[in-house]
Formats: C-alpha cells, structure tokens, sequence
C-alpha cells in the first residue's frame, strides 16, 4: 500500500506543477513586461501597498511629515511648488534664454552687414595716448576669461542636453556635465572676487554726466541721422558706462544667487533655492546677451578699440574721435607720445648692435 502511494504521488505531482506552471504563465509573463517597461510603477505600487494609498497621496501633495532632522523643510519629501520652479525653468527660462542669446548674435551680424564697422574717418598720426594700465587690462582679461568660460560651462549644463547629449557617447557626455558642473561651481567665486575688484577701480569713471545723455541721444553717432559724428565723450562714452553697470549690476546678482546655490548649508530652504536659480539664470542670460554686443563692438565693429585693451596705448585719432574731452585733457596735460618717440621704441637696432632692453 505504501509503496502505491509512492507511485501515485510521483505520477500526480509532476502533473499538478505542469498546470500550475501553465495557470499562472500569463500573470508571470505580465509581471516581467512590468518589470522591463514599468520599474517604477512597480516600486510604486509595492510601496503603496506598504504604506498606504493615503500616506503617498499626502507626499506627492507635499504634506509635512515627521522626521528626527532639525533642517527646514526635511519633513518634506516631495515639494510640490517645486513643480512650478520646474515648470518656469525648462518651459520659459531656457527656451526664451536661447531665444535671447541667438537673437543678440544675429542682431551683430546685421549691424555687420548692414551699417558696417565704425572706421575712423582721418589717418592715424602715430602719436599715442596711454589708456589702460597693466592692472586695468590684467582685470579685464580675467574678467573675460572668467565669465565666457563660466557662461559656456552654464549653457552647457542647461542646452547641452539637447544640443550635444544626442550625438555623443553617454560615458563622453557624463564626463562632459562633470567637468561642466565642476568648473562652475569652483570658479563662480572668482567671478564675484574679480567683480569686486572692477567696481573699485572704475565706477568713478563709469559716473553718467550730460554728456553722457546727448551721447546717447545720438546713439553714439553709429546709426540713424547722427551716423558718422562723433559726439563728445570723456574718458568712457555712454555705451561704456552702460556696459560696465550692467556687469556690475546683473553680475552681483549673478554672483550673490550662485553664492546660494554654490553653499547650500547655511539654512537656505527649497524656496530660496529656486528662487536662487531663477535669478541666476535671469541675470545670466542678460549679461550674455550685453557683451555680445561688446564683444562685438571690441573685435569687429569699431576699427582700434581693442588696441587700447591689448597695447594699453591708443592712437590720436581714434582718442579724438571717440573721446574727445579725454583727448583735450591728456593733451593739455602734455601727455601725448610723439610719433618719432613711438617708431623708435618699435624699431630693431642696426645689425652688429646689441639690443638693449627699454623698460
């Protein structure tokens, strides 16, 4: 008898998981599909049923909860006015900021092709005029160096996705936005040092006069009926002023909110942060757009302004067209080199002849 239970038992159970296997081969076949497609609706559903329907409805809502960290905002799990910061920064923010950045460059190429380069009207005399000093120029290429790199990093975080992410290798890209993230967050601080630094060598020469306002009223003589004059200036026109305020302005808001977002450990909650963020983006975006407007008018649309920021030295034409009250006073001053003092400074000693050094 023992031993026909045995046999039956061998028979039978093999079969029962035969039917089982064919019984529950769908639901297993559809719990892996899940697992493939839908991770996280399983993680989710399983937590639910952990917690309770009711517990993650109150977080997605962002109701307080408790918890043993003394931070603001930690009993917090999920912020929902977060989504409006998200909302406003990848819907708005960024889109509009491309807009901004591309129509400012494709303004310059029009100014390029339409009015043309600012070219001075009479030849140069070859007598120069010291205009920047090694400490002058040294902060302004710091500042230059510093802020277009720290504003390629910075579009590079929020356009790269979409620009370079889908043409390259996922581990090239990760290094990418690494080494982007990296580069900003260390070298932000610079920025602000170096802003410091400017706003107490030349804000009193960047004071708007009246001047300044029929400067302006021209437009610098570089377009509509004034174009070709050359309004009176001193040491630094309307324009000028205009763009060294407008980075020293939007560049301590720049700085302050990259400052909060670069040091979060000082109390600052979800709030601030995005608030942060936003300002920082909005300042950003309009320092970019401004000196893409200089850059032009430094390399391509005034003919010698980037002598004076290179040499330190301009020439008596270009400071008599273009800042004629500081050409009055440098001359007054008997501050003007003589052409034959210049061309001999520049020129190479008779062969034979040591070369002597002259600073």
């Amino acid at each position: 008898m023992r031993n026909l239970i045995v046999r039956a038992a061998g028979r039978v159970l093999p079969l029962l998981a035969a039917l089982l296997c064919l019984a529950f081969a769908p639901a297993f076949a559809e719990e892996g599909g899940k697992a493939v497609n839908g991770k996280a609706d399983v993680a989710q559903s399983e937590m639910s049923q952990l917690a309770g329907a009711d517990y993650w409805r109150q977080v997605r809502q962002g109701v307080s909860g408790y918890t043993t960290s003394q931070s603001p905002e930690h009993g917090v799990l999920i912020s929902k006015p977060g989504e409006t910061w998200f909302i406003l920064k990848e819907k708005w923010m960024s889109p509009a900021g491309a807009v901004a950045i591309f129509g400012s460059i494709a303004l310059v190429i029009l100014a390029y092709v339409i009015v043309g380069p600012i070219m001075l009207s009479k030849p140069r005399t070859g007598r120069k005029l010291n205009r920047w000093s090694r400490l002058d120029r040294a902060l302004h290429w710091s500042m230059a160096f510093t802020f277009l790199t720290l504003a390629f990093s910075g579009l590079m975080l929020v356009y790269g996705k979409h620009f370079l992410k889908p043409y390259i290798p996922t581990d090239l890209w990760g290094f990418i936005v690494f080494a982007a993230k990296q580069y900003h967050n260390y070298v932000g601080p610079l920025f602000f040092v170096l802003l410091v630094f400017i706003l107490l060598k030349w804000w009193r020469k960047s004071l708007f006069t009246k001047v300044d306002v029929q400067w302006a009223m021209k437009l610098g003589g570089m377009v509509g009926k004034h174009k070709g004059t050359h309004p009176s200036a001193g040491f630094s026109n309307a324009g000028e002023k205009a763009v060294y305020w407008l980075l020293i302005v939007f560049g301590a808001f720049a700085a302050v909110s990259g400052l909060f977002l670069d040091f979060p450990i000082f109390g600052q909650t979800r709030r601030d942060m995005e608030m942060s963020n936003l300002v920082h983006m909005f300042s950003a975006l309009i320092l970019i757009c401004g000196f893409v407007f200089h850059i032009y008018i430094g390399l391509f649309g005034m003919e010698g302004a980037l002598e004076g920021m290179v040499t330190g030295k301009v020439d008596e034409t270009w400071a008599k067209e273009h800042h004629d009250l500081w050409y009055d006073e440098m001359k007054a001053k008997g501050e003007i080199e003589e052409a034959d003092a210049v061309s001999n400074d520049t020129q190479s000693p008779p062969m034979g002849e040591p070369m002597h050094d002259k600073r």
